[in-house]
């Protein structure tokens, strides 16, 4: 990673202008990563992004964690609507303009309101799933069914060891400092939307079982073997801001 990028990088930290559109918690965050031939990643994306590589290597992650407290700014977390779950399946990108982000190729939730919010308000690919939570911070039982499919997706998981922040320039800085998700429109029209929360503090994640399910139901080959990188954190509080059209 060069100067330039890396102060690129640092400076998506910076809290954006404006005012942000929702708020919400992010914990108990499960990273699973694997390295990916970036050939079968490149189609993947819209004209207009760019696959982001971290040493010439391209990652794809699968990232099942809990959203609680989501709301839009101004009003008050709603019992049975605030607090659901959420798994999705993601690249890396940057913009034309060298802007990292993300691109989702899928977000399972089992939250159906939210679904439909998040295509419609942030136009990103939201799936219906039935999903189950439980064990404590230190060992959580994850379950996701994406609708319908027949076979679940489980993870078992928690922290091990201290909780640190990335080093920039780290393969952990790469994959867990991104504050500007992209999406698309029907007509292909690019929009990007920022985030804004403190830099995550991770641990390595002890994971006694893991799924590449998501990815099979994406229509992706399954990668063979152990996730490469497995980063657990336990909390972001998040401010969400609202999409804006990206000039190309």
């Amino acid at each position: 990673m060069n100067p330039v990028e890396l102060a690129q990088r640092l400076a998506a930290r910076e809290r954006p202008t404006g005012r942000p559109v929702m708020k919400q918690r992010w914990s108990r965050l499960l990273f699973l990563h694997w390295r990916v031939d970036p050939e079968l990643l490149r189609p993947l994306l819209p004209p207009g992004l760019h696959l982001d590589l971290h040493e010439g290597e391209a990652w794809l992650g699968v990232v099942p964690f809990l959203m609680e407290r989501v709301r839009p700014v101004m009003l008050p977390a709603v019992p049975g609507l605030s607090w659901f779950l959420e798994l999705n399946v993601r690249i890396y990108c940057h913009d034309d303009s060298g802007q990292p982000g993300v691109w989702f190729l899928s977000l399972d939730c089992n939250q159906p309101v939210a679904v439909e919010l998040a295509r419609r308000l942030f136009l990103l690919p939201y799936q219906h799933a039935r999903m189950r939570c439980g064990g404590d911070l230190k060992a959580t039982r994850y379950h996701c069914l994406r609708s319908g499919e027949t076979e679940e997706a489980i993870y078992e998981y928690g922290p091990d060891g201290e909780a640190q922040e990335a080093e920039p320039g780290s393969l952990e800085f790469f994959l867990l400092e991104r504050y500007v998700l992209f999406s698309s429109g029907r007509n292909g029209q690019l929009f990007s939307g920022k985030v804004h929360h403190p830099p995550y503090r991770w641990a390595q994640a002890k994971c006694d079982r893991w799924s590449t399910l998501p990815m099979k139901w994406d229509g992706l080959p399954e990668p063979h073997g152990k996730p490469e990188s497995a980063l657990w954190s336990e909390r972001v509080d998040v401010d969400i801001f609202p999409l804006r059209r990206l000039m190309r």
